[in-house]
């Protein structure tokens, strides 16, 4: 077991998942516009016990074969803005995440994907990771093009939004990350 770890870089703070969470997860999770980027395995419209149902699933299976975080601010601290999430094995990506609708644009994903990348290759040992995004979600996929990562090619796939019909597949090596100058040498709890 590996605890998942508050993650601190700057201005953002990843902190893991608690049932503490559950009604400030929803306040910027539960929008289309957000979701609609998502796998169908995400609910929609989204149900009102939804978000508690998730962490119930998500909680025992913490530091075992899932790193769950929300994102915050350092300067609000009690606002969740967004969600990150490893998993080992993959499923086969091994990360995915969501922000809210008022942080787009702000860097927050791109660092966060950074401190989660970083936990996964020295904390975890993982020597690759392999991504994915909805094919036409822009915002997603540079994130991963900052990050260094290799795009695969295309594979059908099921989204929130039914105009979404393929995935992106990427794939970011331990190597690869050793090399960039995206490391981020934020701290860990």
């Amino acid at each position: 077991m590996v605890p998942v770890p508050v993650l601190i870089e700057g201005t953002l703070r990843l902190q893991p998942f608690s049932l503490d969470d559950v009604d400030a997860y929803a306040h910027h999770f539960v929008d289309y516009e957000v979701v609609r980027h998502l796998s169908s395995k995400v609910p929609w419209p989204y149900p009102s016990d939804g978000v508690a149902a998730f962490f119930n699933h998500v909680m025992p299976l913490q530091g075992l074969s899932r790193w769950s975080w929300t994102l915050r601010r350092e300067s609000d601290p009690d606002v969740i803005i967004g969600a990150i999430e490893l998993w080992t094995p993959g499923i086969p990506e091994h990360r995915g995440f969501w922000l809210g609708r008022p942080f787009w644009g702000n860097g927050y994903m791109t660092l966060a994907a950074d401190l989660v990348n970083r936990f996964a290759f020295e904390q975890l040992d993982v020597d690759r990771l392999v991504l994915s995004n909805a094919h036409g979600n822009d915002r997603s996929r540079r994130v991963k093009e900052r990050q260094g990562a290799r795009f695969i090619g295309l594979r059908p796939a099921s989204f929130v939004d039914p105009r979404y019909n393929h995935a992106e597949i990427w794939e970011i090596t331990k190597s690869d990350w050793s090399t960039s100058p995206r490391q981020v040498r934020g701290t860990a709890s």
